[in-house]
């Protein structure tokens, strides 16, 4: 790696880290650029020769965030890649309890509407990724997009709640408790299905 990659990674590295670190002291919403530039000392021209503006960093914070995850997901190794199709919310807390201080500005009180929109995005995106093959197998008739976006919503709601109550249950407990409560639906889902979901009605047949 060359010197100017390294001195880029650094700065991208100081700005993502001013920006988590501004969203827990302000929310989000009260953050600016002048902000984010105080923290990281870095100067406004530089700032946007990497980013557009503090949405496009965040953006790429998430990027960051969600390829991490996505890495220890990928680590799993063939003994401990689950048959169960609940098994992302294992990797999901104990990646958040890891990485407790970004995922208090991505997914707590000071992260706003907007972060809260990325991340069920990122999350919704990772349950469509895992849970397609399991419906695709069972000859499940619903909608994987209508599946992983209602499990995104569970999950998320329970990972929001986790941080603004600031961990205090362990990640194995927060995973056997999600998995306790959305599992059978999911295998409900995929044992089921065999018609279409009418609106207003039931899901199957």
């Amino acid at each position: 790696m060359s010197d100017q990659d390294r001195r880029v990674r650094r700065t991208r590295r100081s700005l993502h880290e001013a920006l988590i670190a501004m969203i827990l002291e302000r929310g989000y919403e009260y953050v600016t650029v002048q902000d984010i530039l105080d923290q990281a000392d870095v100067g406004r021209s530089t700032f946007y020769a990497h980013f557009r503006d503090k949405e496009a960093l965040l953006l790429s914070s998430f990027d960051d965030l969600r390829a991490d995850l996505q890495r220890d997901i990928d680590a799993m190794t063939p003994a401990e890649a689950p048959a169960s199709p609940g098994q992302p919310s294992t990797v999901l807390f104990a990646h958040a309890y890891r990485h407790r201080s970004i995922y208090r500005a991505l997914c707590g009180k000071q992260g706003g509407n907007l972060v809260y929109r990325h991340l069920h995005s990122a999350i919704s995106a990772m349950l469509r990724e895992h849970l397609e093959p399991h419906l695709v197998a069972a000859g499940s008739h619903l909608p994987v997009d209508l599946v992983s976006e209602f499990h995104a919503s569970a999950l998320l709601g329970m990972l929001t709640w986790w941080v603004d109550h600031d961990f205090p249950y362990g990640p194995k407990e927060m995973a056997r408790t999600y998995g306790a409560l959305a599992v059978p639906g999911i295998l409900a889902a995929l044992n089921g299905s065999s018609g279409n979901p009418r609106p207003g009605g039931s899901f199957g047949g």
